[in-house]
C-alpha cells in the first residue's frame, strides 16, 4: 500500500529527482527554488503562513516499504494577486472583409491578460517514469489527493480551481510558441524566461504587446500547437475532463498550453467527499476504493491512501494496513473521496 503524505524538507532529493523530469515553475530543476517550495508547503500544511490563501500545499506519494518517493503533486491556494499575478494569452477572433476583394478571414488573435485574484491551482504533478503504470494507479492517486485536501477544508481555497496543462515540447525541452512569441518579445530564451517568472513577471507586463497578437503570423506548425496538450498530458486531460472541468479559451503565454478550470463545488469529486468516524472492524468483501485522509498534529501532518472501504452512514471501516498507515483508531475523524 502506498502512503500519501505532506511534503518534508528530507524530501529534497527525491524531488529534485522528479524535476528532472517536469522542470516548470511549480517544480523546477533548481535546488535552492525547490527548497524554498517544500519550506512554504511545510509552513502551510502547518499552519505558520497566516493568510490560506498564501499557501502552497505540496504532497508526495511514497512506497513505505522501500522508503522511496513515486511521484508528487500541488495545489496553490490562490495563482495570482496584485504582487505576481495570473498571466495568460485570452484566444479570440477577429473577422475581416474586403468588398473590393470579396476576401473574408477569420483570425485568431491572442490577448495579454492577468487575473489579480486568480484562482486555487492544481500543479507540478509527475511520477517517476518506472512508476507510471501499475495497479496502485500512483497519477491518478495524486491527482484526486489534491481534491480531497481542497474539501476537506474548502474555506482554504478559491470558488475556482485552475489546471494549466503541458503542451507538446520540443525533444530537447523547448517550446515552440516561446520561440516564435515570447523570445521575439523578450530577447530571454525559454528556460531562462521560465525560471525569471517564479520570481518576478514584471518583465512579462513591459514587455509583451498589449494590444492582439495575430496569430496568424506564426508557423504553421505553432499556430497548430496553440491549446494542444501534449501526449504525456493527454491521461491528465482525461481525468479533468470526467470530474468536470473544462478548457476556457486561455493558453499560457509561456509555452502556449490551455488553461482548464472548474467551479470548486462542481468538481465531481469535492461534491463526492464525506467526513467519517472510523468504526472498528474490517470492511466487507468487494467494498469499493477510496481514497482516505487522516489528519494529526506531527511531523507529517497529511496521510492518506487508497483502499477499499466500507462507507456508511457516517461511518467508515478500513482494512488493517490502511489503519495503520494512517495511523488511527475507531473514534477517528476521516475524509474519503471516491476512487473508483
Amino acid at each position: 500500500m502506498l502512503l500519501l503524505r505532506d511534503a518534508q524538507k528530507s524530501d529534497l532529493p527525491a524531488l529534485q529527482t522528479l524535476a528532472r523530469e517536469l522542470n516548470t515553475v511549480n517544480l523546477p530543476h533548481d535546488p535552492r527554488a525547490l527548497s524554498a517550495i517544500i519550506g512554504r508547503s511545510v509552513r502551510s500544511f502547518r499552519g505558520e503562513i497566516a493568510e490560506p490563501l498564501e499557501r502552497h500545499y505540496v504532497f508526495v506519494l511514497e512506497d513505505p516499504g522501500r522508503r522511496r518517493i513515486l511521484g508528487t503533486s500541488m495545489v496553490i491556494a490562490q495563482h495570482g494577486t496584485r504582487e505576481s499575478p495570473c498571466t495568460f494569452f485570452e484566444v479570440g477572433e477577429r473577422e475581416h472583409y474586403s468588398s473590393t476583394l470579396d476576401r473574408h478571414f477569420r483570425h485568431r488573435v491572442l490577448s495579454i491578460g492577468y487575473h489579480f485574484d486568480g484562482p486555487t491551482e492544481i500543479g507540478g504533478l509527475v511520477v517517476h517514469p518506472r512508476d507510471r503504470r501499475g495497479a496502485e494507479k500512483p497519477g491518478k492517486q495524486l491527482a484526486y489527493v489534491r481534491f480531497l485536501y481542497i474539501a476537506a477544508h474548502r474555506d482554504r481555497f478559491r470558488d475556482t480551481v485552475l489546471a494549466e496543462l503541458m503542451p507538446p515540447l520540443a525533444p530537447d525541452g523547448k517550446s515552440l510558441f516561446w520561440e516564435s512569441c515570447g523570445m521575439r518579445f523578450t530577447g530571454l530564451d525559454y528556460q531562462t524566461a521560465d525560471k525569471l517568472s517564479r520570481e518576478n513577471k514584471e518583465f512579462i507586463q513591459q514587455l509583451f504587446p498589449p494590444a492582439g497578437l495575430y496569430a496568424t503570423l506564426l508557423p504553421p506548425r505553432v499556430q497548430r500547437l496553440l491549446g494542444a496538450v501534449g501526449p504525456a498530458t493527454k491521461g491528465v486531460e482525461r481525468m479533468l475532463t470526467r470530474i468536470g472541468f473544462r478548457p476556457v479559451g486561455r493558453i499560457d503565454p509561456f509555452d502556449g498550453g490551455p488553461h482548464f478550470e472548474c467551479a470548486t463545488d462542481q468538481i465531481s469529486l469535492v461534491k463526492a467527499h464525506r467526513r467519517l468516524t472510523l468504526a472498528a472492524g474490517e470492511p466487507a468483501r468487494g467494498a469499493p476504493d477510496l481514497l482516505v485522509a487522516a489528519e494529526s498534529a506531527g511531523r507529517v501532518r497529511f496521510r492518506a491512501v487508497r483502499c477499499a472501504a466500507e462507507w456508511e452512514g457516517a461511518e467508515i471501516r478500513l482494512p488493517r494496513q490502511a489503519r495503520e498507515a494512517l495511523r488511527v483508531r475507531p473514534g477517528a475523524a476521516v475524509s474519503a473521496i471516491p476512487f473508483g
